[in-house]
């Protein structure tokens, strides 16, 4: 009987021998490596797939979107609530046409037009204007970036160009142009690039007014050729389409002297001889609710920006309240967040009612809102968590007043100390 003769086994695809791979996977006549096999299901995962709808498929309704708010975001009622509505018409409009644009039917025909509403969101800092934009991202699942107007220049100018937010926004969608045109935007520091007063800039404003002109396109919905690596650096690189007028933009700024301007309009005398200038606090928690787009106007925000900004909603100051809710109640919450640090190192944290007053009071004296309480609480837990790893028999830490107030050791209690008393 004849020996068989051994036929050598290469991979059909790239034609590496067996040798040169972990596994080598047989079929009928061919073969294929572990390395073909993992690159054909990143194409498999990566390219879009045939029929694939574009159209979102679930949209929470407003008050879902709210109550996923309320797990991260502390008071602001009536801001989450303006959000929430805001968000659900923009993606509702994004589903309508795209149906629209489905069906075959030309959008002439279609008998409302519907334009998208960015969001303008005014307040004090440290009270949660970033925090909502990048909850709503991670709720609705859809790319997110953050954005400081700060270092915004006109084109031309030493800075970073108005584009480079939408370059942003296009790495963080994995560079996919599709997910890109449906994200959201937060443009911090918004009110930086106010103009100086309510005129015209006589002189060149690179960093202000031109901004303001830069951005103005882009919020109201263009086609804007974005180069994927960023700016200047790379000449070579070939340009991505992205039509923004899908993006939602949340601009966000603490547009100090603004209740000023809003107290000195609602107070001014009203036509008359018998007219009573009416005083008007312009540090009541409220006075930011009455604002109105003269108001911006005056301000420094130009009228072009004022009107790609139709939902303007305002968060106010966090009181003691408030303060000490955002350190226990939020899934984020700091004291959460520490209390699971220590976890890991085996001991149990608390803090007693009295250090937590202590917090809240040095967090309300800073004026930073929420803010404030990181900063206390690192400075506080700051020698708790170097001593703790290397102290294996403390099994509990209580924070007291004196340790957030004047840096005294806190109380702690050993394994053994802890089995006895229980």
């Amino acid at each position: 009987m004849s020996k068989r003769t051994k036929i050598p086994q290469h991979c059909s695809f790239c034609g590496k021998p067996a040798s040169q791979t972990d596994r080598l996977f047989s079929g009928y006549e061919s073969f294929i490596c572990n390395e073909c096999v993992e690159l054909c299901h990143d194409l498999l995962e990566t390219e879009p797939r045939a029929g694939s709808s574009d159209v979102i498929s679930e949209i929470p309704p407003p008050a879902e979107i709210k109550n996923f708010l309320d797990n991260y975001i502390i008071g602001q009622e009536q801001t989450k609530k303006t959000v929430s509505v805001a968000v659900y018409n923009h993606y509702k409009r994004i589903n309508h046409q795209l149906k629209v644009k489905q069906s075959g039917r030309p959008r002439a025909h279609d008998d409302v037009e519907l334009e998208k509403s960015n969001i303008l969101l005014v307040g004090p800092t440290g009270t949660g204007k970033t925090l909502i934009a990048r909850t709503l991202a991670k709720f609705l699942k859809v790319p997110f970036t953050l954005a400081d107007a700060t270092v915004l220049t006109e084109a031309g100018y030493v800075g970073e160009d108005v584009e480079n937010i939408l370059v942003r926004l296009y790495q963080a969608s994995d560079f996919s142009a599709q997910q890109t045109e449906r994200g959201i935007i937060y443009v911090d520091e918004i009110d930086k690039i106010s103009r100086r007063d309510g005129n015209p800039s006589i002189t060149r404003d690179v960093s202000g007014e031109g901004v303001q002109q830069g951005l103005l396109k882009i919020l109201e919905g263009t086609v804007a050729n974005i180069p994927p690596k960023g700016g200047r650096k790379h000449p070579e690189q070939s340009f991505v389409s992205i039509d923004t007028s899908n993006i939602l933009f949340i601009c966000g700024g603490a547009f100090d002297g603004l209740d000023k301007i809003i107290a000195k309009r609602i107070g001014k005398n009203t036509v008359g001889f018998d007219s009573v200038k009416r005083f008007v606090d312009s540090e009541s928690d409220d006075i930011l609710d009455h604002t109105q787009p003269g108001d911006l106007i005056e301000y420094g925000i130009i009228p072009e920006m004022v009107g790609r900004l139709p939902v303007v909603s305002s968060l106010r100051k966090l009181d003691e309240k408030a303060l000490l809710n955002i350190l226990t109640k939020p899934r984020n919450a700091l004291i959460k967040q520490y209390e699971r640090m220590l976890e890991l190192d085996g001991a149990k944290l608390k803090f007693e009612k009295g250090a937590l007053k202590a917090i809240v009071e040095l967090a309300q004296k800073r004026k930073t809102g929420a803010r404030a309480l990181r900063s206390i609480l690192e400075k506080t837990m700051l020698d708790i968590m170097y001593d703790i790893p290397s102290q294996s028999e403390i099994a509990e830490v209580i924070v007291t007043a004196k340790t957030v107030t004047k840096g005294a050791p806190p109380k702690t209690r050993t394994h053994a100390e802890t089995k006895k008393a229980g």
